[in-house]
């Protein structure tokens, strides 16, 4: 139950604080009070799509924040709630704040929360019926989920809609392999040429790099050759002087002992060079001289550079291609197989998901012969005594091709409301104010399914009036007797039921317009009432007829 509605610096609104009881609130006023207002705070409360423009002009954010009361029979929301993390003790306080440059920021019981859980949570414990809703009651989609809510089918709905979307999905990846069936013998040579040519390159990774080096050293042969014969020279000349040197410096260490480590140490320098001399004879005979070794190391790299342009940055990229494109290869050579086993399943998917579109379409019509008897009920207490109302269905076709994710049914709601008269879809033939008693026959039936708590009814009323509008009247006090029932209205036939009444007013205090709201005393409400009836030509007559009115429709209990 929505308890209380705090609203500061929204459009017209600069502080607003509202309590409401169980039973029938109406909030009543002059068009353009600002009673849209408050419908606007519960729908942008509800994780509806902000704009900056409904903050305050000169404030710099708007706050709209409730409190709900859960009892024991909507536990289900308090366990979601602690399942998410917010501690929950049977109250919810949802409060929105919104920046003047369009941000916004949710909580719930105090802490941060996403506008999706916000709505989530919100569905679960009001329901708005407006003039929009009128409309959608003329959608086919709107009439099939009301079907299937009444009818308990929404868990059956569910598991065809799952099973549809594997269906779906198995079918698509069927229809890709038929599609590469298609072109697989263009796909297995342009895969067999790219796997041998990969394969016959023989790519060693790394071997690029090594390829650089040698051409580089294949081009400079002739220079390696002349400057390393001539050093070779050098150093067998500083060789033959260091090998006299060496004997010298024997003899002297024969002498003089304290000369031995310096002998040693010449030695070993003169021992050295000589095998520097050596390693650089042998290098000298690796020099390549034949000129054919080069052109063949520039024709590896340039087919090593086309391997790169056609299948990767570098070396190893082109293997793993190479391994791909072969994977890919064998994957062609039994892509009959695969065919053949996903369209068996393609086809038991098939059978599964026509089986469940037709129980879901049988348990739909039974609901639906069930509910068009309830509803030509509630209409009879709503001045329909002679009306006609049923639900016919069309289907998409014959076939799984026909099928949807809601199944094969296009249930439609068929009307007439004069005697004598077929029925015909409600979009053809409805008014304004037949809709709005529909939808309340609608909400009444719907109450007895639904866990909403809070039912709120935004100028329902439209285009009713005389006998209708008594009937609606009793009907609203009727679903109050169940549900918190917050209702704007015209209609002083509906006021005159309500348990608390407020009046949305607008003034000017010199500077700003603002919207107030006043919860009226009996007096008042008397007053107000027949205002709504004889506007500012309220005579005593008027004054005791609605004194009378009230008094006999309040001893109506809208709580049983």
């Amino acid at each position: 139950m929505l308890s209380e509605l705090h609203i500061t610096n929204l459009a017209l609104i600069e502080k607003l604080t509202l309590s409401f009881s169980k039973g029938l609130s109406v909030l009543t006023g002059e068009t353009g009070a600002g009673k849209s207002i408050i419908l606007q705070a519960i729908y942008l409360l509800s994780g509806g799509k902000a704009s900056a423009s409904w903050v305050r002009t000169g404030a710099e954010r708007a706050t709209i924040e409730a409190l709900f009361e859960v009892d024991q029979e909507h536990q289900s929301i308090l366990s979601l709630l602690n399942d998410k993390g917010f501690d929950c003790d049977g109250n919810i306080v949802i409060k929105r704040i919104l920046s003047h440059n369009g941000r916004g920021r949710f909580y719930i019981n105090g802490s941060l929360a996403t506008a999706k859980l916000v709505s989530e949570i919100s569905e679960n414990l009001l329901s708005v019926a407006s003039q929009h809703e009128h409309q959608q009651l003329l959608s086919p989609r709107f009439q099939l989920d009301f079907i299937d809510i009444v009818g308990d089918l929404w868990q059956k709905r569910l598991a065809y809609s799952t099973l549809y979307d594997n269906w779906l999905e198995v079918k698509k990846e069927y229809e890709k392999l038929c599609s590469r069936e298609m072109d697989k013998e263009q796909r297995k040579d342009f895969l067999t040429f790219q796997v041998k040519e990969i394969s016959e390159a023989q790519i060693v990774p790394g071997e690029d790099e090594i390829l650089i080096i040698e051409k580089n050293r294949l081009k400079g042969a002739d220079d390696l050759n002349r400057i390393g014969r001539k050093n070779l020279l050098k150093l067998g000349e500083a060789t033959s002087i260091l090998a006299i040197i060496r004997k010298e410096m024997s003899k002297m260490a024969e002498l003089d002992s304290s000369l031995s480590t310096l002998t040693e140490e010449i030695s070993g320098h003169s021992y050295q060079l000589e095998d520097h001399q050596e390693s650089l004879r042998n290098y000298l005979h690796t020099i390549p001289t034949d000129p054919s070794e080069l052109d063949n190391i520039l024709a590896r790299i340039d087919l090593l550079q086309q391997l790169k342009r056609k299948y990767g940055q570098d070396l190893n990229e082109i293997i793993a291609y190479g391994t791909s494109a072969g994977e890919e290869l064998e994957a062609l050579k039994s892509l009959d197989i695969q065919i053949e086993k996903l369209h068996k399943k393609l086809q038991q998917l098939e059978d599964k998901l026509l089986k469940s579109a037709a129980e879901l379409t049988a348990l739909r019509k039974e609901t639906a012969v069930k509910l068009a008897s309830s509803i030509s009920t509630e209409l009879s207490s709503l001045q329909f005594e002679q009306s006609l109302f049923e639900i016919h269905f069309n289907t998409h076709g014959d076939g799984v091709a026909s099928l949807t994710k809601t199944g094969n049914d296009r249930p439609k709601f068929m009307f007439s409301a004069n005697p004598g008269e077929p029925v015909k879809p409600l979009a053809k033939i409805a008014s304004g104010g037949e809709l709005s008693r529909l939808l309340l026959a609608l909400k009444c039936l719907f109450a007895r399914k639904d866990q909403v708590e809070t039912v709120i009814f935004d100028e329902v009323d439209a285009g009713i009036s005389g006998k209708a509008a008594e009937s609606v009247s009793r009907k609203i006090k009727e679903l109050a007797a169940h549900h918190q029932v917050i209702c704007i209205t015209h209609l002083p036939q509906i006021a005159s039921y309500a348990d608390d009444h407020y009046l949305v007013m607008k003034s000017f205090n010199g500077e700003r317009t603002q919207t107030t709201i006043d919860r009226l005393e009996p007096e008042s409400k008397v007053a107000e009432i027949a205002k709504m009836l004889d506007g500012d030509s309220v005579s005593s007559q008027t004054l005791a007829y609605v004194r009378d009115l009230v008094s006999r429709n309040q001893s109506i209990p809208s709580q049983q």
